[in-house]
């Protein structure tokens, strides 16, 4: 049988666009949502043992590479999913696979991995408790052409000189711009 989503409890990695988009979409189907991310929401460890599902909508950064190993799926609960559509990097695919086989978590779902695809012969390829697809997860025609429109949008306005309506690192408009000389033809 499945799982019913209604009042289970979703944690969210990450709240950006995507995360956010995540959040209202699973308040329609009622369920609890809880959210982590740099600066404001609940604590990780607090989120995976609270969560029924985990979902990592966060970037690839030295600070999320590894985030999720065998300490944080030892915090989840052992009938949790985890789904990864974020970056392969951020999961320990080895910790993951052994926290599948041991029943730490129920199952995971995941788009990337690290490598990707995992070598022949890695663990998580014979996980029965695994979804996994080729990171494919934004290849629809819509959103592929709604991407190429954002960078689009974005190199126009780095090229005006103006704020990048689309920029995944705003901070770096806080910070003070690097001295440049500009070249006459």
């Amino acid at each position: 049988l499945g799982v019913d989503i209604h009042g289970a409890t979703l944690g969210i990695v990450g709240r950006g666009r995507i995360g956010g988009a995540v959040a209202l979409r699973a308040e329609g189907f009622g369920m609890r949502v809880l959210h982590s991310e740099r600066s404001a929401g609940e604590p990780l460890d607090e989120l995976l043992a609270a969560s029924d599902f985990v979902t990592l909508h966060c970037p690839l950064t030295a600070e999320t590479t590894g985030l999720i190993g065998a300490r944080e799926l030892g915090l989840m609960r052992p009938g949790a999913v985890l789904v990864n559509t974020a970056r392969g990097p951020i999961v320990d695919g080895d910790a993951l696979a052994t926290a599948l086989s041991e029943g730490e978590i129920a199952a995971a779902a995941l788009d990337v991995t690290d490598p990707e695809p995992p070598p022949p012969g890695h663990p998580l390829l014979s996980a029965p408790n695994l979804l996994l697809t080729p990171h494919i997860a934004s290849a629809s025609e819509r959103t592929r052409a709604a991407m190429a429109d954002c960078a689009v949008n974005n190199l126009l306005a780095a090229l005006a000189g103006e704020r990048m309506p689309h920029c995944v690192n705003p901070e770096v408009y806080e910070q003070s711009p690097p001295s440049a000389t500009r070249r006459s033809p």
